[in-house]
């Protein structure tokens, strides 16, 4: 493991209660306890961020599907009509 460092931090009573049943349980120490759970919220964190970002992407190419789709709709009704004038024409 990479050189530690030593930090003090201060929990609840109930909080330390429920860290130490978890630890007795696992049979592992505090520290040990303690950097899984950083682990776990930093990498639960990125998860996070990423679904972040993937939705405003999914919503950006909605409103340019969106967009496009209406484009396409308008194109295809003056061609509509257009090729509607030519029939009447040969009439």
């Amino acid at each position: 493991m990479a050189e530690s460092k030593r930090i003090i931090v201060s929990l609840p009573d109930s909080l330390l209660k429920e860290v130490d049943a978890v630890v007795g349980l696992e049979k592992k120490n505090r520290s040990e306890f303690i950097r899984e759970a950083m682990k776990l919220y930093i990498r639960e964190r990125k998860k996070m961020e990423i679904r972040e970002q993937l939705k405003k992407g999914y919503i950006e190419m909605a409103n340019l599907n969106l967009a496009l789709a209406e484009h396409s709709l308008i194109e295809d009704t003056l061609s509509f009509g257009s090729y509607e004038g030519k029939l009447a024409e040969g009439e």
